[in-house]
């Protein structure tokens, strides 16, 4: 019964495992803020540079939507086209396994 059941003991324990040690790290870090690694690579490019990090321009000018509601609506489009490519690409594979099998 125990070599049943193996792969699910060991992914509980590594789940269990992941868990305890996400809430001793959290415990851990008093006043601490989770920032991107944008704003540390920036931070270390001006420190080496010696430039302030609003001098730096991106060489193609960007737009930015006039609300965070717009960014968030053209997010959300953006993921709705990806879902959709990876399901017909994971659906045509399906298919053609599945018209491939001999019956």
């Amino acid at each position: 019964m125990i070599k049943k059941y193996t792969l699910e003991i060991i992914t509980a324990i590594v789940i269990l495992l992941f868990i305890g040690g996400y809430l001793f790290t959290a415990s851990t870090m008093e006043g601490a803020e989770f920032g991107g690694s944008d704003g540390v690579g920036s931070a270390a490019v001006a420190e080496l540079t010696g430039q302030s990090e609003d001098s730096f321009e991106p060489l193609i000018p960007q737009w930015e939507p006039s609300s965070g509601e717009i960014e968030s609506c053209l997010f959300a489009i953006q993921a709705t086209i990806g879902g959709i490519i990876i399901g017909l690409v994971f659906g045509f594979w399906i298919g053609q396994n599945k018209k491939n099998q001999v019956i």
